[in-house]
This record gives C-alpha cells, sequence and structure tokens, in this order.
C-alpha cells in the first residue's frame, strides 16, 4: 500500500485572509471539507490496491470516479490555500506572467473581468482556473465541474479558484460574483508566477 495523503499544513492562520475570508470558512473548509477529501480519498485507494492485488477489474473500475472526485477535491484545495495570502502581502509584479496576461486578454482588468465572468457562471459546483498549455506556454481561463483537476483539459494549473458554496456561502450567501470580485484582494501571486515560471522554464 502507497504511503497514506496527509492534509497538507495552511500556510498562515484561519484569520489571516479576513475580511475577504471568514475564519469561520477557512476553519470548516480546511478542517471538514479538505480533510474529508483526504479521508476518503485514501479509503478509496486502499480500497482499489486490495481490488488489484485480487485482479477485481471491475472493482478497480468502479472506484475510479471516487478517486478523481476526492484526488480532484484534494489536489485543487492544496494548491488553493497556497495560491491565497494576507491582503497587501503579494501583488502581480511585472514580468513574464504578467507579459503572458497582457498578451492573452489585453490588461489584466480585462483578464479579471474574464475570469470572473466565467467562473461566475459555473453551474452547481466547480472551478475556474487560470491555467497555462505546456506546449504554447500560453495562458488561458477554463472552468471544472465538481473537483475535476485543470489536468483533465490538458492545461498546469497556475491559480485556481473554489467556487463551491461551502468556500463564500456563510459570509456572501447566494452573491458568488461578490466573493469573485473581493478575491483579487488575496491572492498570493508570487506562488501564481512561481507556477508559470516552472511551466516556461
Amino acid at each position: 500500500m502507497a504511503q497514506k495523503i496527509e492534509l497538507p499544513p495552511l500556510p498562515y492562520d484561519f484569520n489571516a485572509l479576513e475580511p475577504v475570508i471568514s475564519a469561520e470558512i477557512m476553519e470548516l473548509h480546511y478542517t471538514k471539507h479538505h480533510q474529508g477529501y483526504v479521508t476518503k480519498l485514501n479509503e478509496s485507494l486502499e480500497k482499489y490496491a486490495d481490488a488489484e492485488n485480487k485482479g477485481d477489474i471491475a472493482a478497480m473500475i468502479g472506484l475510479q470516479s471516487a478517486i478523481k472526485f476526492n484526488g480532484g477535491g484534494h489536489v485543487n484545495h492544496a494548491l488553493f490555500w497556497n495560491n491565497l495570502a494576507p491582503e497587501g502581502t503579494s501583488e502581480l509584479a511585472k514580468g513574464g506572467l504578467s507579459q503572458a496576461i497582457d498578451t492573452a486578454f489585453g490588461s489584466f482588468d480585462k483578464f479579471v473581468e474574464t475570469f470572473n465572468a466565467k467562473t461566475a457562471a459555473v453551474q452547481g459546483s466547480g472551478w475556474g482556473w487560470l491555467g497555462c498549455c505546456p506546449a504554447s506556454s500560453k495562458v488561458c481561463i477554463a472552468t471544472c465541474s465538481n473537483q475535476d483537476p485543470l489536468s483533465t483539459q490538458g492545461l498546469i494549473p497556475l491559480l485556481g479558484v473554489d467556487v463551491w458554496e461551502h468556500a463564500y456561502y456563510l459570509q456572501y450567501k447566494n452573491l458568488r460574483p461578490d466573493y469573485l470580485k473581493n478575491i483579487w484582494r488575496i491572492i498570493n501571486w508570487k506562488e501564481v508566477e512561481k507556477r508559470f515560471n516552472q511551466v516556461v522554464g
């Protein structure tokens, strides 16, 4: 059996993202939702390994949706926490990423406007992403349903925003656009740019 997946440490206190995201939301989101994905992922991987050892292909196939959902939930959230930083601690510097955004969208403001519009329109639960094509190094906006990771679209995730209701509802109620408008105040651009530089070399 492979080593168990563990909940990664949160890189800041629960209240560090206030007033954009409340401490109550952060604590529930991290300790209940993300932990839940990790727990269920480990259970599913253990069952999968057992089925594989038995040569039970039907059982292996049956477990793949649970692995995708809970594995995606873990991968997406591990990235999401690092996407965020206390307000005023990070801004997008002039450089390769800012140039790529300007080239793709015309300006940073146009990028945010487009990102928010597409992400607000996600039906039900899902994620909005700034991704990078590994072949062209071009950036683009994409959305995913549920906990599907961006890798399912052949893109490398740079920045992800969770628009499941558990990410904002206690504070913003049904006003997803307000949550999206405010979250740009707490984006960890140093982390996003680091990921971009890893892709483009």
